[in-house]
Parts: structure tokens; C-alpha cells; sequence
């Protein structure tokens, strides 16, 4: 399996990202240094002990903590059954496998609009990994989704890794509000971005954002 991801991610940025369905909603996407595939049993331990993080748990809004493996295995569980959405990933290393966070689209109700979500276990941040998740991630749901005009993104303010995330992916700063902390049991202030089609087109090689 290791030495076909490999293969595969000899291929051109354009390729690479070009999505392969499994038997769920959610597309295995290869970047340059990732594979993002849906959840599955064996990820239960790593995402156990990486989301049971009070630095991550209070960054997103529905992850509990402490964060226990009872917890991780009912993520997946529920992931696989369709009740969290029907795309989310795991983001894990294209060389070895490992499991280091999640990602997401959720839709509005407006039909023409999704939001993406994410963590990163704290081991795998400052290296890039997160952007170069979300630029798959969004990528992909341009691509694949002629019905979807926009995409959202939100994140705390004290939150300054994730902002620069979000800035590298071309969102504009929409505005501030409050949004539920399960972790924190309360609301926190956010603050709201958006991207639409044509300014992610303008930007398809990611280049002018980095």
C-alpha cells in the first residue's frame, strides 16, 4: 500500500489531486506530502491521543476533553455511518501513514455554500501540513462540486496559526460573531472568511497566496 501512495505521488500537482473514490462520499486526496482518506478503526489510538489536547480541543468547536479513545472510536464510528457529515479525512503522512488530524466539509442549508473545519495534532504543527491540506481540500470541492458557489471557514480569535491557514487558502475576512465551544462549554468570539469560485479561480495555482 505504502509503495502505491508513493508511485502515486510522483505524479504533477494536477494528478495528484485529482480525486479517487472509495466506497464513501469522501475522495482520497494525495498532496505533496499527504493522504487524506476517510477515518477508519486503526486510527482510533493516534486520534485518541493527539485530540485529547486541551490546545487543540479549545481551538474547534465540537471536540470534547479530555478526549478519550471511547471518544475517538464513536468519531469513527459515527464518521462511517454518515452522521458527521459525509466528507471528512484523516489527514495522515504519505511516507509512513500516520495519522496527525481531521478535516471536513460540512454544507449550509442554502445549497450553495460549505464549510470546512480542521485540527491538527501538535506534534505536526508549524511545518505546512495544514495548508497544504486545506488547498486539497478546497480544491477539491471546486473541482468536483459545480453546485457549491462558496466556501466558509471560521476560526477562534486568539487563533493565529489557523488565520494564517486560512489566509494562504485566498479566504477574505468576513466578519466576527460567537460560536459554541464544546470543549470550554461556552461561546468564544471567531471570526468569519469566505472564498467563492471565481477568487479560487484566479488563484487555482496557489502561488499568489503563499
Amino acid at each position: 500500500m505504502q509503495g502505491e501512495l508513493l508511485r502515486r505521488d510522483q505524479r504533477s500537482p494536477e494528478e495528484r489531486l485529482r480525486p479517487e473514490r472509495l466506497r464513501t462520499d469522501c475522495p482520497v486526496l494525495l498532496s505533496e506530502r499527504l493522504v487524506m482518506r476517510a477515518p477508519h478503526e486503526e486510527d482510533i489510538d493516534a486520534l485518541a491521543h493527539l485530540a485529547n489536547n486541551a490546545k487543540v480541543a479549545t481551538m474547534v468547536s465540537r471536540m470534547p476533553h479530555p478526549y478519550t479513545a471511547n471518544d475517538a472510536a464513536d468519531f469513527v464510528r459515527r464518521t462511517k455511518n454518515g452522521e458527521i457529515g459525509k466528507c471528512v479525512y484523516a489527514i495522515t503522512k504519505a511516507e509512513n501513514g500516520a495519522f496527525i488530524g481531521c478535516c471536513g466539509v460540512e454544507p449550509h442549508l442554502d445549497g450553495r455554500t460549505v464549510e470546512i473545519g480542521y485540527w491538527l495534532g501538535e506534534p505536526y504543527w508549524n511545518q505546512g501540513f495544514m495548508t497544504e491540506a486545506c488547498h486539497a481540500l478546497v480544491d477539491m470541492v471546486f473541482r468536483t462540486r459545480e453546485d457549491v458557489d462558496q466556501i466558509d471557514a471560521r476560526c477562534r480569535v486568539m487563533n493565529i496559526a489557523s488565520r494564517r491557514v486560512i489566509q494562504k487558502c485566498g479566504f477574505q475576512f468576513q466578519g466576527s460573531g460567537l460560536a459554541a465551544s464544546l470543549a470550554l462549554g461556552s461561546n468564544v468570539p471567531v471570526e468569519w472568511y469566505r472564498l467563492d469560485r471565481k477568487t479560487w479561480m484566479s488563484l487555482r495555482s496557489w502561488g499568489s497566496v503563499l
